[in-house]
C-alpha cells in the first residue's frame, strides 16, 4: 500500500469510532464488547446486507490483540469467542472467524509504503449456497483493498 505503516493502520485498526466503519464497505459498526486490557479486547463486528441483499447482515464476536512490535510492525489478530454480554441479535446472522488478522510491516527504506498481509477465514453462517459465497468474497477482498487505498490517500 502506497502509505505509511501508520497511516494504513489508523485505516484498519479495529477500536469503536474508528474510520473502519467509513471506508469499508463489509463493516457496518465496530463495538467494544469487554476491554480485557490495553491489548486485547472483545469486540462485535456488523455487517450489511450484500450480494443484492442475498446475504442478511452478519454480527462477529471476537477476541482482538492488538500489537506493536520493535521493527514497527503493527498486528491485529483474531478469533471467534462467545461472551455472555453479546448474546446473538434479532436481525442479524451469527458468523464465526476462525484466527484472522492484518500485519502492516514496514518496507526498509520506504516509509511511505506498507506491506500489509492479511489472513482470515469466516464462516458466514446461516444457509448460504456455496457459489453464493464463492461469487461474493473475490470481489469482496478486492474491494477491501481498493477502499483501503482510497481511505489512506483521504487522511493526506
Amino acid at each position: 500500500v502506497r502509505a505509511s505503516p501508520q497511516d494504513v493502520w489508523e485505516c484498519i485498526k479495529p477500536v469503536a469510532g474508528g474510520p473502519r466503519t467509513k471506508w469499508d464497505q463489509n463493516v457496518k459498526d465496530f463495538e467494544v464488547v469487554e476491554a480485557i486490557s490495553d491489548a486485547v479486547s472483545v469486540c462485535r463486528t456488523t455487517t450489511p446486507s450484500a450480494f443484492m441483499r442475498i446475504i442478511s447482515p452478519r454480527e462477529f464476536v471476537d477476541v482482538v490483540l492488538m500489537k506493536q512490535y520493535e521493527d514497527g510492525t503493527m498486528l491485529s489478530a483474531a478469533t471467534n469467542v462467545e461472551h455472555p454480554l453479546c448474546p446473538p441479535q434479532p436481525n442479524f446472522v451469527r458468523g464465526f472467524n476462525y484466527p484472522c488478522g492484518c500485519f502492516c510491516i514496514p518496507l526498509p527504506g520506504e516509509p511511505d509504503r506498507t506491506q500489509l498481509l492479511s489472513f482470515f477465514q469466516t464462516d458466514l453462517g446461516g444457509y448460504l449456497p456455496q457459489t453464493v459465497v464463492d461469487s461474493f468474497f473475490p470481489a469482496s477482498i478486492a474491494g477491501f483493498y481498493s477502499n483501503l487505498t482510497k481511505a489512506v490517500k483521504a487522511l493526506k
